[in-house]
């Protein structure tokens, strides 16, 4: 007989041998937690799921700090354990349970855990959720999940994008509608701010391939990410804005744009207050796209205050560029001034030379 202690001792070297990995990853992981028993849990059929999230709290406790942790929890394959875990279900439910959610949460801490450097070489094992069987529960998460879950999976899908093993999944991800549009519903989430940052993020991310640019505006991409634009947030509206302009390279992009009544509004107040961080080189190009096919949008900037803010533009620190696409859009505007220039031209204090 042997004693259990000694037995799980032998399984974890076993298991350590298999992965060519070094015992001594063991003492790091840390004597109290045995790496055979954790991937056991995990593996098995009919372990409760009290058990189950109990070995998911330790796992997401033990990677969540040490790098080398991290390494050790890769090299032995513990990613795709946890991938199927949270979205290979065996009977998939439309409508998730309590338990179903408290597993999901842990398990994709752990994973966005094990997505961080410096480990990047097993990470295809993403690839698994290019079939529906995987997608349809991580969709089933982002439109039932909490706030924390919802967050995760912005992240993991960020994280897919940046990867260059997933990029396949990437355009798969960025052609599923549903998707799509319930990443665009959390970009217009005012009272969670986090979680609307976050889905910009993965917004962002899927618009790194070209080959999703029309799915992306289709889905209404356009109408959330002006949402999304914080004034009192330099770097998020620098985000967003970054994010319309690669969207509104195309002809349906710009329509959206156009579409949207609170977009050039929304653009005049970020050609000043984003000056510093380049965002007003891309507020003011938007605009002036905008406003060159639409007089109604050309009325609209004068009506919000566009020269008033290009002339502070002018007068700032801001890059070249910003300041020639200030000039151009200046003198497009100066065709309403010259139709009216009482309500124009007097209302902001600029006259004809």
């Amino acid at each position: 007989m042997v004693p259990n202690r000694t037995l799980r001792h032998l399984i974890d070297n076993w298991l350590l041998m298999e992965a060519q990995l070094d015992p001594q990853c063991q003492e790091v992981i840390g004597p109290h937690a045995s790496i055979g028993s954790l991937k056991f849990n995990l593996q098995s059929v009919e372990a409760a799921p009290s058990l189950k999230l109990d070995t998911l709290r330790k796992i997401r406790a033990l990677t969540k700090e040490s790098d080398m942790r991290r390494s050790c929890f890769v090299q032995l394959d513990f990613l795709p354990l946890l991938l199927q875990l949270v979205f290979q279900v065996p009977e998939p439910r439309n409508e998730l349970k309590c338990e179903d959610l408290e597993l999901a949460e842990e398990g994709l801490c752990c994973i966005l855990n094990l997505l961080k450097p410096p480990c990047t070489d097993k990470f295809a094992a993403l690839n698994m959720m290019k079939s529906s069987a995987c997608l349809n529960p991580l969709l089933n998460l982002l439109e039932q999940g909490g706030t924390k879950i919802k967050m995760s999976v912005c992240q993991l899908v960020e994280a897919i994008t940046s990867f260059p093993q997933t990029q396949g999944l990437n355009l798969i991800l960025g052609k599923t509608e549903r998707l799509v549009r319930g990443l665009v519903r959390l970009l217009q989430c005012r009272k969670h701010i986090s979680l609307s940052n976050a889905a910009l993020r993965a917004v962002r991310g899927l618009c790194s391939l070209n080959s999703n640019h029309e799915d992306i505006i289709r889905a209404g991409a356009m109408d959330g990410l002006i949402a999304s634009i914080q004034e009192d947030d330099k770097r998020i509206t620098s985000c967003a804005l970054t994010t319309i302009e690669v969207l509104s390279i195309h002809d349906s992009g710009k329509r959206a744009l156009v579409d949207n009544e609170k977009a050039v509004p929304v653009l005049v107040k970020m050609l000043f207050r984003v000056s510093d961080s380049g965002g007003s080189e891309i507020a003011v190009g938007l605009l002036l796209d905008v406003c060159q096919n639409s007089p109604q949008a050309q009325e609209t900037a004068i009506r919000a205050g566009a020269v008033t803010q290009i002339l502070l533009l002018l007068q700032s620190q801001c890059s070249f560029r910003a300041k020639s696409k200030a000039r151009m859009l200046l003198k497009l505007l100066r065709s309403m001034w010259t139709e009216d220039p009482c309500m124009y031209g007097a209302q902001y204090g600029v006259v004809e030379s």
